[in-house]
């Protein structure tokens, strides 16, 4: 029997794919390649349709993750959210729907996942012969034998391969950013504007710095002043001069979003003759383009926006997934939908359970549990008497026989290798997040007993982040442990 005060919602990945009519443009196309396509198109009229003339690249990680220790072996866009889904899946989702066929994801750290995550979901969703995801990988050559050393240095040793197209303008992306923008807005009020470069700002984030620094903009939306404190140092302002200079006294202060539309011939000149050292846009490139008197205006987003600044971000972005109602980001939107890999999962089985309020993952084996305000991943098993309250498990990878002697390779840890993938019998877990292939036995309670706000016991399997305890990707706690 299963009680169900609210319908539980259990992920299909399959529908996300099918053909339907976007909310922002017409119907996708029915295949995408993620290639190296050498085809090349001359633009036909001044301002060609975007998904002619706007390359996206987009970042698999950032310059200093706060995410640790779920980016132990991973990069941030490829952290799992909301049960079905990466980080990257968000912003990929917002190219597809904004029609930018052209996508360029740049990946160094811990980007094994990452890679093979877009390469498995990309791969046949599609936008036609000339649309594609390809994945730049960090790399070494002869005339550089280092890698990349910020978001700046990695786009300007991938110039060769970004200019294959005749792009017009090229659209940076973080990666690992959780929100919803219409980028053809964002490119029509560029090019109404006439600008170099046109920075996204969040209306709503005003107060909060996430790392991307503020704008002061006159009544023109036009970019006059950065401000960037960086972690440990003072303010670094940066301001316009010469001609850009306004006499508008009326300026207020935005919040950048890290988000930048950059016209093809401003961003060559920028890394390669202005600033040809600089290695970081956010720090150098954004800063020392508004100190030359290059035209930035500023796009006000009004929008839900996460930029998963630390773990307590995450998780109550993952809490918010859960609701029904007030909810930041619906994942559930059919006219613009999220894309990921498709799986072949079988149907999640739940067995005399009690589920409220919850978003549970294909695949599951949930048996006489109570699950509540919870985000249930993949291929999760949940065994009987647990109670899960207010919590992210993430799943696993694969399916393990119970009875089974595991693979060593599954845990880094060999101590307790008979307690199987997933969470055993009577555990009490609230306020938590379980990475993948975690192994948490019989009685064991995780609750953050002593309410720390900090703590570092990963020699342990866990840690504790924003009184949030964190249990490590392949972690074994053993029976009884209470937390």
């Amino acid at each position: 029997m299963v009680i169900l005060q609210r319908p539980i919602i259990i992920r299909s990945d399959y529908c996300n794919h099918e053909k339907r009519s976007l909310k922002l443009h017409s119907t996708v196309p029915p295949s995408l390649l993620v290639s190296n396509s050498q085809q090349t198109q001359n633009p036909a009229v001044l301002f060609p349709p975007a998904n002619q003339s706007v390359a996206a690249i987009v970042f698999g990680d950032g310059p200093e993750t706060q995410l640790y220790p779920l980016t132990k072996r991973r990069s941030e866009g490829a952290i799992p959210i909301a049960a079905s889904y990466r980080l990257i899946d968000a912003v990929l989702s917002n190219c597809i729907s904004s029609n930018i066929h052209r996508i360029y994801a740049l990946t160094q750290f811990n980007s094994t996942s990452l890679n093979s995550h877009i390469s498995r979901a990309y791969s046949g969703l599609g936008f036609g012969n000339e649309g594609f995801v390809e994945v730049i990988a960090a790399y070494q050559s002869s005339d550089n034998n280092g890698w990349f050393q910020g978001t700046a240095d990695a786009v300007r040793r991938c110039l060769w391969v970004l200019e294959e197209y005749p792009m017009s303008e090229f659209l940076v992306l973080p990666g690992y950013h959780l929100y919803k923008m219409d980028y053809q807005e964002l490119i029509k009020a560029h090019r109404n504007n006439k600008a170099d470069i046109t920075v996204a700002a969040s209306v709503a984030r005003r107060i909060h710095d996430p790392g991307f620094g503020f704008l002061d903009v006159n009544s023109e939306n036009q970019v006059l002043e950065f401000r960037l404190k960086l972690e440990g140092g003072p303010i670094d302002n940066h301001s316009a001069k010469g001609s850009r200079k306004s006499n508008d006294t009326a300026l207020s202060s935005i919040t950048s979003m890290g988000i930048y539309l950059i016209n093809r011939d401003a961003l060559k000149r920028l890394l390669e003759e202005h600033f040809p050292e600089a290695n970081d846009f956010r720090t150098e490139v954004i800063p020392g383009a508004i100190s030359i008197g290059m035209k930035i205006q500023d796009y006000a987003f009004h929008g839900y926006w996460e930029d998963m600044r630390n773990i307590e971000a995450f998780y109550q972005a993952n809490m918010q997934s859960t609701k029904s109602t007030d909810m930041g980001y619906n994942f559930c939107d059919n006219e613009s939908p999220v894309h990921t890999s498709r799986r072949c999962l079988p149907p999640t089985l739940i067995t005399d359970s009690v589920i409220t309020n919850s978003v549970v993952g294909d695949g599951c084996i949930l048996n006489g549990c109570r699950i509540k305000g919870t985000v249930i991943g993949m291929r999760t098993r949940i065994g009987n008497g647990s109670i899960i309250e207010d919590s992210v498990i993430m799943g696993s990878t694969l399916y393990q026989d119970i009875y089974s002697q595991p693979n060593a390779e599954d845990s880094e840890n060999r101590k307790g290798t008979d307690i199987p993938i997933g969470i055993g019998e009577d555990t009490q877990i609230r306020k938590a997040i379980v990475d993948k292939n975690a192994r948490i036995g019989k009685n064991v309670v995780i609750i953050n007993k002593d309410n720390a706000h900090e703590g570092d016991r990963e020699t342990d399997g866990y840690v504790i982040r924003q009184g949030i305890v964190v249990v490590l990707r392949s972690a074994v706690i053993p029976d009884g442990t209470i937390l």
